[in-house]
């Protein structure tokens, strides 16, 4: 009757409370955490995470993120590892090295990277660098 087996279970059950760090906040360092972060200030460092990262529109990264999923309104600068769907969307800025599954791209979005896609078989496949107008690829 008060069997937890038939409760859904919601994110924060299974990865804790999502991370949040603030606009006006700047961080220096490495972030690993099993929930989903999402980031309105600054950081300078790495995140890994098992859950999703969103970079909100005032968000900066310059560094390296691991993740399942990522939506993407903000800037970032580095390395870009997503298992899953990378959601870039129209105030977006990337810049660096990306490996993805899935990948979304709103129009006006700045995606200047060097991309790689998942194959159907899981591994990474190289795939020819997204480079055009000069190194910079921008949806319309």
């Amino acid at each position: 009757m008060f069997s937890d087996k038939q409760k859904p279970r919601t994110m924060t059950e299974v990865g804790g409370q999502p991370n949040r760090i603030e606009k006006n906040t700047k961080i220096k360092g490495d972030i690993v955490s099993e929930a989903d972060f999402r980031i309105d200030g600054k950081l300078d460092g790495n995140v890994t995470t098992s859950g999703k990262v969103v970079i909100g529109k005032d968000g900066y990264i310059h560094g390296k993120v691991e993740c399942v999923n990522a939506d993407i309104e903000g800037n970032f600068n580095g390395e870009l590892l997503v298992s899953d769907l990378l959601s870039l969307k129209a105030s977006a800025v990337i810049e660096g090295t990306v490996s993805v599954s899935k990948l979304a791209v709103e129009p006006g979005a700045t995606f200047n990277a060097s991309c790689t896609m998942k194959g159907k078989s899981g591994s990474f496949n190289k795939q020819p660098t997204s480079n055009a107008n000069n190194g910079a690829a921008k949806a319309s």
